[in-house]
């Protein structure tokens, strides 16, 4: 049974609200891999997008390396990810004003995300614009398993037995 989802299915869970966790190449080999949580955005088809700090460990690596990978999870059963990897199209300095907004209000409530852009105002200059092409699809989806028990009639070992009886016999 395979659980890899099809090419359509992973483009629509990707451009689903999920965290996504960004890891990208150590600048040598003594370097591990650098795994992050981040917000980003994508829609199928397109380009995965981030906003991070100009001067971040992050976007230093991923200038160096002109590539990262992505990963989003269901973590609530039925479990499902997503991973997709590919090369840097561009690091760009500039921050648009309703990308950042339309990330914000992605990953949060309308107020907190008000709130959130007006305290954080600073990162349209601090932060630059990362877009990467996906390449690289991997993916699992475990529906199918979760959806198995339900269908089928229980096994002998999930059937409900009596406890076993007291040899002692009642107390």
């Amino acid at each position: 049974m395979s659980f890899s989802m099809t090419r359509a299915a992973c483009e629509r869970f990707l451009a689903g609200v999920h965290v996504g966790v960004l890891s990208v190449a150590g600048a040598g080999p003594e370097e591990a891999p650098l795994a992050v949580p981040v917000w980003y955005s994508y829609r199928p088809g397109g380009l995965v997008t981030l906003l991070t700090g100009r001067e971040s460990v992050k976007v230093r690596r991923i200038r160096a390396a002109g590539r990262f990978t992505l990963c989003a999870q269901q973590e609530e059963p039925p479990c499902r990810y997503v991973t997709v990897s590919g090369p840097v199209v561009a690091v760009e300095d500039a921050v648009d004003p309703g990308e950042r907004a339309a990330l914000a209000h992605r990953y949060l409530p309308p107020a907190t995300a008000a709130a959130y852009l007006v305290a954080t105002a600073e990162q349209l200059t601090a932060d630059v614009t990362v877009r990467m092409r996906p390449e690289r699809w991997l993916s699992a989806d475990f529906a199918a398993i979760a959806e198995q028990p339900r269908n089928a009639p229980p096994t002998t070992a999930e059937q409900v037995s009596p406890p076993p009886s007291d040899p002692a016999g009642p107390a």
